[in-house]
């Protein structure tokens, strides 16, 4: 089979690439972002690729790096592959495996679930490229069983997988002082390529990913808008219940696979055991089952038809799941760049298209989906932003250099890190306080792990110091000797005259022992009940999906979303309920007897909190900021809201010492720089005053 000629790109790849392209896959083409990507990976330049699910990012990367590892003869470990997943790494290993054979050239895969003995393979017989997660290097770089700088001496390339779920938490400022450290082993810069399907502002996106090196250069690979593409098919029911959407579920296109996304674990178990006991196969996926029943599950579901497997966010990136015909959305995604991910699940077959049925169990699901719709009608996706100071993350590094190397110099951070920007003028006080609260202790001119890090992050060898993430402590679930998940520890603390029944996996266990020291429980299977409960924190809805909800409460139509006749009454009374709380020019503050006196800013949760701590006189103290209002306080008069357009300078969020425990490593901050850290990312002060800048009317006794 041949390839198109005229593809000049497509020339420049290796000739072993090129022959296996066009006669082991048999393709007769390469994909626009594959074509686009060929030349500046060739050159060296720091990119980020966007393309569709499922639109060949993998190929568009590992095939240029490929042909540079024939033609410049690299050896070792010469290129990093990191996901956000281990899920994630599992599926592509064997792809990756398979076109580095083309050339003789090896890979192989390192995370949490891979045994002692395969890793002490892959270093005995480095592979070229090494596929693993952002916690697993961090944990090979601490480790005293591995010579980390022959390990990465031959290291040229990351490439940095569904880049944007990095970005926006703190794993990104993780990922990027792991890298410089990486780096330095090395002891050359390393070209970084990131690769996503969702980017509202990939030119910001690939500066920030080159962490201390923006002077080489950096390209974004964007494929065109296809004119010609479908229209997806966006449907939005409203079944008010979780029994009432089993049912729908299994009411419709049966003989079809479908993929039903949801928001919490809890709501997984729950749609699940009802799709089951209404006859419909049913698998389930969500960061709480364990490794292997997650595979069971999306295996079984690969291979069969007519089935529906739920999942939270965890099959939202690129896993492959087989051929798909449905997505179907259980409540309003928070982000748009989540349903498109979502959405970019279906289509994937020829003659098929794009397709979503989202189904809102309470009528106060209704109002935000649409409010997200009407963001991504308009073409608007979130920009990926960094949180700010990641101070924490600072502290952490310190404490992982230090266990890498053994001790550490005053200048570490100059050395190590050069000019990351989370390396700024507070690095030399949080290493200050390192030491003095005895997480480091002087030894001579070094500085040394203290009696403090052993005490809080010592326990199997500083495990809990590669991950910058909390999670709160569970219970693992066991069958006999099989891992079925874990549950949260308040479920099984809960006084009962009755045997405790647990709902997970889409099943009913009973509770047979529970080992509270060693965090187990042991369980036997039963045919029914049960239920399911984690700890968790609901997420916040921004400014524009607050302002889109606005705008559709304003009569503003979604083009090319079809709404069922129960979605529209719900509608239409969510827009008679809060008639008097818009207006097309100016925000409401409302003035009620009944209901109290609210101001409606409709600016999303983190500019509420501003507005709320920015004024104690005017709002009530004691009460849950939402994205859409703040209740003021009783009595106010009228006159009182003028201090709203007064030159006060507004404030941030004030924490509690409670809420740091949310922080991960803020134990080895300063008081105060811990709470700094948690408040700048709890408020938003621009857009707190572009909320005040705003013309306001008075209703009263609405």
């Amino acid at each position: 089979m041949t390839v198109d000629s005229s593809d000049e790109a497509f020339l420049l790849l290796h000739p072993d690439v090129q022959h296996h392209i066009a006669n082991t896959l048999r393709w007769d083409g390469l994909r626009e972002s594959q074509s686009a990507a060929i030349e500046p990976v060739l050159s060296g330049q720091d990119l980020v690729i966007l393309a569709p699910t499922a639109g060949g990012k993998t190929e568009a990367v590992v095939f240029p790096l490929l042909s540079r590892m024939a033609s410049e003869d690299w050896q070792g470990v010469s290129v990093l592959y990191v996901c956000p997943l281990r899920a994630l790494l599992n599926n592509l290993g064997p792809r990756v495996a398979e076109y580095a054979a083309w050339l003789g050239r090896s890979s192989a895969v390192w995370h949490g679930d891979v045994s002692q003995p395969e890793r002490q393979r892959i270093v005995a017989n480095r592979p070229d490229i090494l596929l693993t997660t952002p916690e697993s290097l961090e944990a090979v770089l601490v480790s005293t069983k591995t010579d980390t700088r022959a390990l990465f001496a031959d290291l040229r390339v990351v490439v940095i997988d569904e880049v944007h779920s990095f970005a926006g938490d703190d794993r990104g400022w993780h990922l990027l002082a792991v890298l410089e450290r990486l780096s330095r082993l090395a002891k050359r810069p390393l070209q970084r390529i990131g690769l996503s399907a969702t980017v509202g502002n990939p030119a910001e996106m690939v500066e920030w990913l080159q962490g201390s090196s923006k002077d080489r250069p950096r390209a974004v690979v964007e494929p065109k808008p296809q004119q010609s593409a479908a229209q997806p098919e966006v449907e939005v029911d409203y079944v008010g219940s979780i029994p009432n959407a089993a049912r729908v579920i299994a009411a419709l296109h049966r003989g079809e696979k479908r993929l039903v996304f949801v928001d919490s674990r809890r709501r997984a178990e729950e749609l699940g055991a009802a799709l089951l006991e209404a006859g419909v196969e049913t698998y389930l996926s969500h960061s709480s089952l364990s490794a292997a029943e997650r595979r069971r599950s999306e295996a079984a579901f690969a291979d069969s038809r007519g089935t529906v497997i739920v999942a939270t966010s965890t099959l939202e990136l690129g896993i492959d799941i087989g051929d798909l015909h449905r997505v179907i959305q259980v409540g309003p995604p928070r982000t748009v760049a989540s349903f498109l991910q979502r959405l970019g699940r279906t289509g994937r077959r020829t003659g098929a298209t794009r397709n979503c049925l989202f189904l809102a169990i309470d009528s106060e699901e209704v109002l935000p989906t649409f409010g997200m719709l009407h963001c991504w009608a308009r073409g608007w996706v979130e920009p990926v932003v960094p949180p700010p100071v990641p101070r924490h993350i600072v502290a952490q590094q310190f404490l992982a250099l230090c266990l890498q190397e053994g001790k550490l110099t005053f200048d570490s951070a100059s050395r190590w890190w050069g000019s990351l920007p989370i390396f700024d003028d507070d690095a030399a006080g949080i290493l200050d306080n390192l030491r003095r609260a005895g997480f480091l202790v002087r030894d001579g001119d070094y500085l040394i792990i203290g009696p403090e890090a052993e005490r809080r992050f010592g326990h199997r060898y500083f495990s809990d110091l590669t991950a910058v993430f909390s999670a709160p402590p569970e219970f693992i679930v066991l069958a006999g000797n099989d891992e079925i998940g874990t549950v949260g520890t308040d479920l099984l603390a809960e006084r009962t005259d009755d045997a405790i029944v647990l709902l997970l996996a889409g099943r009913s266990w009973q509770v047979d022992n529970i080992d509270w020291r060693r965090r187990r429980c042991w369980v036997v299977e039963v045919g029914d009940g049960g239920r399911a409960k984690w700890s968790g924190t609901a997420s916040d809805w921004s400014y524009e999906l607050a302002r889109g909800m606005r705008a559709v409460l304003l009569g503003e139509d979604v083009p090319g979303v079809r709404v069922t006749d129960r979605a529209a009454r719900v509608l239409l009374a969510q827009r008679t309920v809060y008639s008097q709380a818009v207006s097309p020019d100016r925000l409401i503050v409302t003035m009620s007897d009944d209901d109290g006196a609210r101001w409606w800013t409709w600016a999303g949760t983190t500019a509420n909190r501003t507005l709320h701590a920015s004024f104690p006189d005017l709002f009530e103290p004691a009460q849950r900021i939402n994205d859409k209002a703040i209740r003021l306080r009783s009595g106010l008069d009228i006159e009182d809201l003028g201090a709203l357009r007064t030159g006060r300078t507004l404030v941030l969020p004030r924490v509690s010492l409670n809420a740091l425990s949310g922080l991960k490593f803020s134990t080895a901050l300063p008081e105060a720089l811990a709470m700094d850290t948690l408040s700048r990312r709890l408020g938003n002060l621009p857009i707190a005053q572009s909320v005040i800048d705003e013309r306001r009317q008075i209703r009263s006794d609405c």
